[in-house]
């Protein structure tokens, strides 16, 4: 599927519409080639991993029925990793509005992972050099005018893909056309600045942010004097650890090429 996707690429997910079929989960992991996933003691209970960039978490209605709500990472107008992240590894693609991640840069120190009131990036254990993971919105693929693959797999409509305003237009539409279908809100249109994964909803979903109530103002706003007080010398530890990385990173290569070179030692040894 194909589509012009202006500044400001957005998500609506109406969990009223989704079965729960999990055809999205699927679509993220081929798309972006994920492993199986490894279960850790000390997951999260939200399906989200370094291997699953989404996941569909369920709930129990009042009236005993499911429901089931879809989690990945909101793309935040103003994200809180963005403005934590000490070397520039998460960044806002200013042309599409994606929240996407530079692994070349990352150091590993997880304070995008503290950062996020909705606690979506995760550490990928099973590397050699640990790197963050999450959902890039498919970010590539939106700069080729195609659409994300969890949105082109779902068989309900369940998650629609646009721009943010017509996103926006379209919940308001549902909420004013169906009032009793649904609590009368739109997640993500003001929270934290707003985002560009948007719910409605006929069951609250203060869940998603691990029940704290989340204000209008973004996160970068309100943590931006402390930030203005860390001492320069913070700035020379994030070099320091840069430093680190690349050595590490280069020895290991170097002792893959030696093994390498060890295991095929060329025409001298077949003569």
């Amino acid at each position: 599927m194909s589509v012009h996707v202006p500044n400001g690429a957005a998500i609506l997910t109406d969990t009223t519409k989704c079965v729960g079929c999990r055809e999205c989960v699927v679509a993220c992991k081929k798309r972006n080639d994920l492993e199986p996933d490894v279960p850790r003691r000390w997951s999260l209970d939200d399906g989200l991993s370094a291997r699953n960039w989404t996941s569909i978490v369920e709930k129990e209605l009042p009236n005993g029925d499911p429901a089931f709500i879809r989690k990945q990472c909101r793309h935040c107008a103003e994200p809180a990793c963005v403005s934590v992240c000490p070397v520039g590894a998460m960044q806002k693609d200013p042309e599409t509005g994606a929240v996407v991640y530079d692994g070349d840069l990352c150091i590993g120190c997880r304070y995008c992972m503290m950062a996020c009131p909705y606690g979506v990036p995760r550490y990928d254990w099973d590397q050699q050099v640990p790197y963050i993971r999450k959902c890039i919105l498919c970010n590539d693929f939106l700069k080729e005018g195609k659409t994300p693959a969890c949105t082109d797999a779902c068989p309900y409509d369940a998650t629609i893909f646009g721009t943010r305003e017509e996103m926006l237009a379209e919940a308001h539409r549902r909420l004013e056309e169906n009032p009793d279908q649904y609590i009368q809100h739109v997640w993500g249109e003001h929270e934290i600045g707003g985002t560009s994964v948007l719910y409605i909803s006929n069951t609250d979903l203060s869940f998603l942010s691990y029940g704290s109530k989340l204000g209008d103002q973004s996160l970068p706003a309100t943590t931006k004097t402390a930030m203005g007080a860390v001492p320069p010398v913070f700035a020379g530890m994030a070099g320091t650890m840069t430093g680190v990385y690349w050595i590490i990173k280069r020895r290991m290569k170097n002792q893959k090429d030696s093994d390498s070179t060890t295991s095929n030692p060329g025409d001298d040894n077949n003569g």
